[in-house]
């Protein structure tokens, strides 16, 4: 029996768990920078979101960002993940 197990991940918005590959990654870096990560794979301490802008805004709302990754989040990132997921939304 080989069933690889799917890495869940909760999101900080809907507070739900969902398949990693479902969610976007939001990183804080070494130097202290929120960026998105679409990748997955980059460095830093890491918080996962639906690609869903109501999960956005409870995450904005509750803090949930905030929280996960232990510092202020800059307007400009919550505007970067707004029109990232305009993108993957098409």
């Amino acid at each position: 029996m080989n069933s690889k197990k799917i890495p869940m991940r909760q999101c900080v918005g809907c507070g739900e768990m969902k398949a990693k590959k479902e969610l976007i990654r939001v990183i804080k870096t070494p130097e202290e920078d929120v960026v998105l990560d679409t990748t997955g794979r980059k460095n830093g301490r890491g918080a996962y979101i639906c690609p869903d802008p109501e999960c956005l805004k409870k995450a904005r709302k509750s803090k949930g960002l905030e929280r996960s990754l232990k510092t202020a989040i800059p307007a400009e990132v919550y505007e970067n993940l707004e029109k990232e997921m305009e993108t993957l939304a098409k």
